[in-house]
């Protein structure tokens, strides 16, 4: 007899539909998965033959074919362990394949039964949802994540005799109803804010305009500055997410497996910090199946690489592509997966290998030429594509005695929020948000400057020797420093200060 139960799999950030094709036929014994399935899929075979035999149920001594349709997509994961088993229990007869036809079914299989949660519930839902499903079962732990989906019925079950039982008619499954958490998203401070950080006055009006035109940042200061504070404080002044961006954030650390129980919404931006040993996989994404890498968890959020330098040129170097087109496409010999990657990336660095070059408490032992080959670990066309350079001084013992009332980040998320409104009237329907996303034919649009602020611009080109792509940079950083201000054009003023934060090129590629 064949049967047929509806399922999905996640290819890339979104689901697709799979039918799960059951066959039970006379001859020799054997248990065949069909359809591009990987590793763990085949491995499927074991844990649902376990699963129904302890749930009480024959296992049919014949020839079963399982087939995973459509025929030309590569299916991993073990979320077919539960669809597969209800096809099983279907073609033998317990149950009805009327009734199971209205639902999609995910879920991976315990050797007693058992139903454990799986990853990229979010997408499949959706997914469900868009294909005009009334009904989805999901692992129960999974079903907090699935109810962010509105207008589709979430059950959760905990084992595979729940199920059965529940399309005969003779109990229930757990209904988990669609919520409205989406209101309650916030900046994601977790109690940090600026105002802890004492100082740094030049530093934190720099973090304002980053965080107002959503650009990248690099701090350079030596080793206690505290430039990682001022790095985790960043968050705290963004805006909350908004609806788009917290489903899309979700999806991504869905499938990535970051989702739990407690925690099935993404509701404040995303705020990522990996190790300096992290490999070009780890952050950009990969793998013999594709994953979401680091800035893909940071999509909407913050990506803090600290020790800047440390990080291998080929890690560092695979950033450039991201940070130009807000998304990464890892590709294969048969299929490229694309993750969005639109992130504000914050790096810190020492200027020096011991960190003290130009401090003047204490003495820089390094040579020439090992300043010169640690500073060169970063290319040139990767600094060009970090809008604003700024040094973050130490601390003097006078600022942190002060009982001077630093500025909350409450008070400068507010300047920030003005600002991109005043963004996102400009970019309205132009599928940006934010003046670091400006195309070279936007840049020229509005990004007018006066007469005086182009003569500045030009003698600052000509003099530290920048790219085309850093003037473009500094129109951009100058067009975000007159929105906090309230102007229609770029003044003189905006691109003096615009420029301050780009004088570093010169300094730092030897």
């Amino acid at each position: 007899m064949i049967s047929k139960v509806h399922t999905a799999t996640v290819y890339g950030i979104d689901g697709i539909k799979v039918d799960v094709e059951v066959d039970i036929s006379f001859g020799l014994p054997s248990f065949t998965i069909v359809g591009l399935p990987e590793v763990s899929v085949k491995e499927s075979k074991e844990r649902v033959r376990a699963a129904i035999k302890n749930a009480g149920f024959d296992f049919p001594n014949d020839r079963i074919t399982i087939n995973l349709a459509p025929a030309d997509v590569r299916k991993e994961g073990s979320s077919f362990d539960l669809p597969i088993a209800i096809g099983l229990l279907t073609s033998m007869g317990i149950l009805k394949e009327d009734i199971i036809h209205e639902y999609m079914i995910a879920g991976e299989l315990s050797l007693d039964g058992r139903i454990k949660g799986i990853r990229g519930v979010l997408p499949m839902t959706i997914l469900a949802n868009k294909e005009g499903f009334q009904r989805i079962i999901v692992p129960y732990e999974n079903g907090n994540e699935a109810s962010i989906v509105k207008n589709i019925k979430i059950f959760g079950a905990t084992h595979l005799l729940e199920i059965v039982q529940f399309f005969k008619g003779e109990g229930g499954l757990k209904e988990f109803v669609a919520t409205d958490r989406l209101l309650e998203m916030g900046s994601g401070s977790d109690g940090l804010n600026f105002s802890d950080i004492k100082g740094h006055t030049h530093a934190k009006r720099a973090l304002e305009i980053a965080a107002s035109g959503s650009h990248n940042v690099l701090m350079i200061g030596p080793p206690g500055s505290g430039k990682t504070m001022l790095a985790r404080r960043i968050p705290t002044i963004l805006p909350a997410l908004n609806y788009e961006e917290a489903i899309e954030t979700t999806k991504i650390h869905s499938i990535a497996g970051l989702l739990t129980m407690d925690k099935s919404l993404v509701m404040q931006r995303p705020f990522r910090a990996p190790h300096h040993t992290i490999s070009d996989a780890g952050l950009i994404g990969g793998g013999h199946v594709p994953k979401p890498g680091e800035i893909s968890l940071a999509h909407n959020g913050v990506l803090f690489l600290d020790e800047f330098p440390e990080y291998k040129r080929n890690v560092l170097d695979g950033l450039r592509q991201p940070l130009e087109d807000g998304y990464v496409t890892i590709s294969r010999v048969t299929h490229a997966i694309m993750f969005p990657a639109r992130f504000m990336l914050v790096a810190a660095m020492n200027p020096c290998p011991c960190g003290y070059w130009g401090d003047t408490r204490r003495t820089c032992t390094c040579t020439g030429s090992q300043i010169h080959r640690y500073r060169s670990k970063i290319s040139g066309p990767l600094l060009d594509r970090i809008d604003l350079h700024i040094e973050v001084p130490p601390v003097t013992i006078q600022e942190l005695g002060t009982e001077r009332e630093e500025e909350s980040s409450e008070s400068i998320r507010e300047r920030v929020i003005r600002a991109r409104k005043i963004q996102e009237e400009r970019f309205k329907g132009k599928k940006i948000y934010a003046n670091s996303q400006m195309t070279t034919r936007m840049i020229k649009k509005y990004c007018e400057v006066r007469q005086g602020g182009q003569t500045l611009l030009e003698k600052a080109i000509e003099k530290f020797g920048l790219s085309p792509r850093a003037y473009h940079r500094i129109l951009k950083v100058a067009r975000t420093i007159a929105d906090l201000e309230g102007m229609d054009y770029i003044e003189d003023t905006c691109v003096a200060e615009a420029i301050q934060y780009r004088v570093l090129d010169k300094r730092l590629v030897v």
